[in-house]
């Protein structure tokens, strides 16, 4: 397997010193070149789980290993695409691009690697801007270059296009889409969105909440591209939403109960 999550649990402490259980024995297999959404409600940990699998959050107890290797710390194997693009402002769309390579290739080499992956993004004619002159997909499509410019094996993203008008978001899930298809990348996708989960995804996984466990393992076996199956699609999302019905309700109550006592 490429990446094996072994019994991962995460415990936050509280100021008042109370244990938070965030992950509960969390045991997942994602093969190599295989497209995973992580799909949940929000307070489930879909974020922390992707977070401890770039190297940025360890576990209070469990195991996560890519391609063989314990996870300890981020490494060039695995690239972060966050929700929020977080570019230099002031640098150019190619010096953002380039700026994780100074140390990999000399200059000319990372301008033409830039290059590629700008074209891929379709953002060639943009090279010279600065981040303020994009739009937020541009800016998360810059965000994108910027991390396959660095041939990780894995790429995982963190809601990347949440905060996106709906028209640019599904514009953006289909270049995702060709880029995963084009490279063969391992894509690890957290998100809140079952139809983006679906449009995208091999397979979801589902998790539920308080605290975040992994209530389903569905593999998505419609054909791409999925706009063309709307009733597969459609009786996918029925069951999802059936799934997570309850854990959206116990979010709901709790959030009313923790009101009722203030």
């Amino acid at each position: 397997m490429f990446i094996e999550i072994q019994h991962i649990n995460k415990i936050y402490t509280d100021k008042d010193n109370n244990a938070n259980t965030v992950l509960e024995d969390i045991n997942l297999e994602i093969p190599k070149g295989q497209f995973v959404s992580i799909l949940g409600p929000s307070g489930c940990g879909k974020s922390t789980l992707l977070s401890m699998i770039a190297g940025l959050t360890s576990a209070s107890s469990g195991g996560i290993v890519v391609d063989g290797k314990n996870v300890q710390k981020p490494g060039k194997d695995r690239g972060m695409v966050f929700q929020e693009a977080a570019l230099f402002p002031w640098m150019t769309v190619t010096e953002n691009v380039v700026f994780p390579l100074r140390k990999e290739m000399n200059k000319k080499q990372a301008i033409e690697r830039a290059r590629h992956f700008l074209q891929m993004v379709q953002l060639s004619n943009y090279a010279g801007h600065y981040p303020h002159e994009l739009s937020g997909g541009m800016q998360q499509r810059v965000s994108i270059a910027r991390s396959l410019a660095m041939d990780p094996a894995v790429l995982l993203m963190d809601e990347p296009f949440g905060a996106l008008d709906e028209q640019t978001r599904s514009r953006l899930h289909g270049q995702l889409e060709k880029i995963w298809i084009d490279t063969q990348k391992t894509i690890v996708f957290v998100t809140h969105s079952i139809q983006e989960s679906i449009k995208l995804s091999d397979r979801i996984v589902v998790m539920g909440t308080r605290p975040g466990t992994v209530i389903a393992d569905i593999e998505v076996d419609i054909p791409r591209p999925r706009d063309e199956h709307k009733q597969q699609v459609a009786a996918l999302e029925e069951r999802i939403m059936g799934l997570l019905k309850g854990e959206i309700d116990k979010v709901i109550n709790e959030e009313l109960a923790y009101e009722a006592r203030s």
